[in-house]
């Protein structure tokens, strides 16, 4: 446990020392770091909001429920505004992401996750440095679609929560497409469905650019709790690109899957511990 304590703040150290001297950084969030922000979807946090599903229907996690064939609409989407509700308006227990936007504000960095939860956004990070890939659970669309648009929902979701009772909402609440008046649904990537709205394309295209006029400069690679899920996204991307430049760096941080390939193994740092405590260590 001493040894793997040690090595662990060796590799922080190295960490460290890359971030001050990186030309620039392109940080990809997984599902993991939300976690290690506290948005935990089971347990007592699960218990805390759902244990009225829980009990009715026998489901013990957030994922599970989002799944769940409910018999009514009514309560689908009962169960679907608190979801939104405390995965995207409330804020996250813990201050990870404000901490990592302190280790990277004065650089000149980009961020790609795979995570819907807006917590990047909501700590402060530039807009314009941003690409969420599978959406945003503040969105809803077209459950057709019948258009390549999305819909804010804020104003939808709060009404849902403070009117709902025995697990449902009232009829007239039920969200639809204001351009074809099907039912709306979430902006998520779950199917052909997903919907790349104008925003999407544009934030696509700014992370296109700025790998593309960064290839050749010292840049870091900063993966933080991106699991196998979808490797494509960012994890099989960050190992290529920092294969293909000797000047980069590849630095996973992940408790539990902290791994690189062989070929980049000299250019890797690999932190397997806490995010939470990890980040703090950074920040000393």
């Amino acid at each position: 446990m001493k040894q793997s304590t040690e090595n662990c703040l060796e590799q922080i150290e190295k960490l460290k020392k890359e971030l001050a001297q990186a030309d620039a950084v392109v940080v990809g969030a997984g599902a993991g770091l939300s976690a290690a922000a506290g948005f935990v979807y089971t347990g007592e946090r699960f218990k805390r909001y759902f244990s009225d599903f829980e009990e009715k229907y026998g489901f013990h996690d957030m994922y599970s429920g989002g799944f769940y064939p409910y018999p009514a609409m009514e309560e689908h989407w009962a169960y679907w505004s608190r979801y939104i509700y405390i995965n995207r308006y409330m804020d996250a227990p813990k201050p990870v992401y404000d901490r990592l936007l302190q280790l990277v504000k004065d650089k000149d960095y980009f961020v790609i996750t795979t995570n819907v939860d807006h917590c990047f956004q909501k700590a402060g990070f530039d807009k314009k440095r941003l690409f969420y890939t599978q959406g945003d659970y503040g969105l809803f669309q077209c459950s057709e679609p019948c258009c390549q648009e999305t819909f804010e929902n804020e104003d939808m979701v709060r009404k849902m929560m403070e009117r709902q009772k025995s697990m449902r909402i009232p009829s007239e609440l039920l969200p639809v497409c204001p351009r074809c008046k099907r039912p709306l649904t979430m902006n998520l990537r779950s199917d052909g469905r997903f919907v790349e709205d104008e925003g999407w394309h544009l934030a696509a295209e700014r992370y296109r650019d700025f790998i593309r006029t960064r290839k050749n400069l010292r840049i870091l690679f900063l993966e933080l709790g991106v699991g196998y899920n979808t490797p494509g996204i960012i994890k099989y991307p960050f190992w290529q690109m920092t294969a293909a430049n000797p000047e980069a760096v590849y630095s996973c941080v992940n408790n539990g899957e902290a791994v690189c390939p062989k070929e980049i193994a000299g250019q890797s740092i690999c932190i397997d511990g806490d995010m939470e405590w990890v980040l703090q260590q950074i920040r000393k």
